[in-house]
């Protein structure tokens, strides 16, 4: 099913403004739909008549659709008949009229949503017939609902500036709604705003005060308190704050209401956020305890490689300071993950400047006979190694970051020891990826492996990391234009976020 984006585009009748402004009025018309408790579908004119363009459930009443609407043209009935000519700029009857839909008797409703006085669409709010009397709740909710259409036709609504993209614990019409008049002062209260208000530490009646007082009285006043937030206890803007008092929070939004310009009162959606605070707040200390274990980690780590390298100047043979300095080189490229963890929030490595730092680190750590390009060379007997990397992995999970890091560097390391250590040449690392098959190529230009098969505690130990650890293939072949060609192909597991 093409998107409302999609709809939009495709009618040249609309301009760039007014197709923004219906998809503003989208994005924020489940407030609508829930003070109605009414299914809502928005019609545009097309040259065949109208199209349904976009649907809304409520989450306050049942529906009258069970397949949504979306990319059906308007029929020939009268209903058709009626969309279309407030599309071409009639006026609204604004009487509920008696429909039907998949069997059951409803009422419909249509509105005209204009802007500068254009007519762009055409609201149809449709609610399944009650057997019962409503509730006053239900009542007052659908007169507020009502008051917004009316700012709909007129174009105040949905409000300019307003924040519609969705913010975590944004409260919604069930969670609690405040009538407020343009003093501030509460008209009505719903139930379950009632008890959120109660549970914040407000009691005894609250209506025909003045919300901001009664706020007030409770507020924590050694806690910061939101500059938005009086604005959006008085309704003069249309915002979103939190209000923090005795340990609990209240999320809360203000929709102004107008007529003719004037404002003349205001919707509060309320809602206790106080869990969902607390468990973001245990997120965010989560967060820094695991930032400073990787920190300490990697501290712990460089500590290591350096006692290793202390202790290699001490041994009297060439086997023992190679061995050591192996050992070094395979903890320095564990560190650099815990290093890369501690850039990010989550717990994902980004491996490309982890491959640099391991080119980097393989050559320099490789062989006394090579210097990197771009390094002073020490003796003249030294060779030159070239790096390049080609092609890029991405994010990875660091479960799979260190031993796919200890991987490239010991091929790296192993193609420069034996492949450039005489001649010099380049290095290269090329990286393939779609969705979660990698494959990355450990490249070198030198004289390759001929009929030998690669041995060593290098080659054992990046074989049992890729088939052990990371569940994947390590092959060995000749470049076609000379050298030797290493390939580690995995499939890594989906991140996490």
């Amino acid at each position: 099913m093409p998107s409302l984006s999609k709809f939009l585009a495709d009618n040249p009748g609309l301009s760039e403004k007014e197709a923004d402004w219906l998809q503003h009025l989208v994005g924020d018309w489940n407030l609508l739909s829930d003070l109605l408790r009414s299914d809502l579908v928005l019609w545009i004119k097309e040259e065949s008549g109208a199209l349904a363009v976009a649907h809304c459930r409520p989450a306050t009443g049942s529906t009258v659709y069970y397949e949504d609407p979306v990319g059906r043209p308007s029929d020939g009935g009268t209903e058709g008949v009626e969309i279309v000519r407030l599309l071409d700029g009639g006026e609204a009857s604004r009487v509920p009229t008696a429909i039907e839909r998949e069997g059951r008797a409803a009422t419909g409703l249509l509105v005209p949503v204009r802007k500068n006085g254009q007519t762009l669409a055409v609201l149809a709010a449709e609610s399944p017939d009650s057997d019962g009397h409503p509730s006053n709740n239900e009542t007052q909710q659908r007169k507020l609902g009502h008051r917004l259409l009316r700012m709909l036709e007129s174009g105040a609504f949905p409000i300019e500036g307003a924040p519609i993209p969705p913010r975590r614990g944004a409260p919604r019409v069930g969670d609690g709604v405040v009538e407020l008049d343009d003093a501030g002062v509460v008209c009505w209260i719903s139930p379950n705003a009632i008890s959120a208000f109660h549970r914040f530490g407000i009691e005894g009646d609250m209506e025909g005060v003045t919300l901001a007082e009664l706020s007030t009285e409770v507020l924590q006043s050694r806690s910061p308190v939101d500059e938005s937030l009086p604005l959006v206890l008085m309704g003069r803007a249309a915002w979103r704050s939190d209000m923090q008092a005795r340990g609990g929070t209240l999320s809360l939004r203000a929709v102004p209401l107008t007529e003719q310009g004037r404002r003349t009162g205001a919707v509060i959606l309320v809602r206790d956020v106080t869990e969902l605070r607390r468990r973001e707040r245990e997120l965010i200390t989560k967060d820094a305890t695991i930032r400073e274990v990787h920190h300490r980690v990697k501290n712990n780590l460089q500590t290591v490689a350096a006692l290793l390298r202390m202790q290699s100047r001490r041994m009297k043979t060439d086997e023992a300071r190679e061995a050591l300095a192996e050992a070094m080189r395979r903890v320095s490229t564990i560190a650099l993950v815990h290093e890369s963890l501690l850039q990010g929030s989550q717990e994902a490595v980004h491996f490309d400047e982890v491959i640099d730092r391991c080119l980097r680190l393989a050559v320099d750590a490789a062989s006394a006979t090579v210097h990197r390009a771009g390094t002073p060379q020490l003796t003249d007997a030294q060779v030159e190694v070239r790096t390049e990397k080609i092609g890029r992995v991405g994010s990875i999970r660091a479960e799979e970051a260190t031993p796919l890091a200890l991987v490239v560097t010991e091929l790296a390391t192993n193609a420069v020891e034996h492949g450039l250590s005489e001649t010099g040449g380049t290095l290269t690392i090329r990286s393939e990826r779609t969705g979660s098959h990698l494959v990355i190529s450990i490249e070198d230009d030198g004289d390759g492996m001929g009929a030998a098969k690669p041995t060593g505690l290098g080659t054992n130990i990046a074989l049992t990391l890729v088939q052990g650890q990371l569940g994947g293939t390590l092959t060995w072949e000749d470049r076609p234009g000379g050298g030797t060609r290493a390939m580690v192909e995995v499939y890594l597991d989906p991140l996490t976020l």
